[in-house]
């Protein structure tokens, strides 16, 4: 038996709901394989966007999740806010499957990215320089978005683009 398609067409509403989600998240489940194992862990880290409203996020080299990134970069990320009352399911949520790449330290890239993570995560200023800390750049390859019981989407790569970066 063919299990039933839950997902429903993508318009406007859940493409501006998943924007909304990934630009006022300040935190995302991150989902990696660890490398000794192969068996997924999930760690909770800060979240940010770049200058295009794409995530991002600045790690330590010294995390288990940094590990396993560099071993295997492709990984998820959950955001979304359960809030303060009522059953956490009814919340939406979006899955993002991504592909995690460091950012180098010594580029302008990671300058403009410094500077924009601060402006977003002031508290960031107190360890962003230290050695061991640097910049991942999450590339979205698609989404899942869970507005609530009923309301799911399969979101593609450009669905989740900010409305002025998106193709036709």
């Amino acid at each position: 038996m063919k299990p039933a398609n839950v997902f429903q067409p993508v318009d406007d509403t859940a493409r501006a709901l998943a924007r909304r989600l990934v630009d006022d998240a300040t935190f995302a489940a991150l989902a990696v394989l660890r490398p000794e194992t192969g068996l997924p862990s999930v760690s909770r880290i800060a979240l940010a966007t770049d200058g295009q409203g794409r995530p991002i996020t600045l790690i330590s080299a010294l995390a288990e999740h940094s590990r396993a990134l560099n071993a295997h970069p492709a990984c998820a990320l959950l955001v979304g806010d359960p809030g303060d009352r009522g059953d956490p399911l009814t919340h939406p949520r979006l899955t993002l499957h991504c592909t995690a790449r460091a950012v180098s330290r010594a580029s302008n890239e990671h300058i403009s990215l410094r500077d924009r993570y601060i402006s977003q995560r002031p508290k960031a200023k107190l360890y962003v320089d230290f050695a061991d800390f640097f910049f991942l750049r999450f590339d979205i390859s698609d989404g899942l978005l869970n507005g609530g019981f009923g309301k799911a989407w399969k979101l593609s790569r450009n669905d989740l683009n900010p409305p002025d970066q998106r193709t036709t």
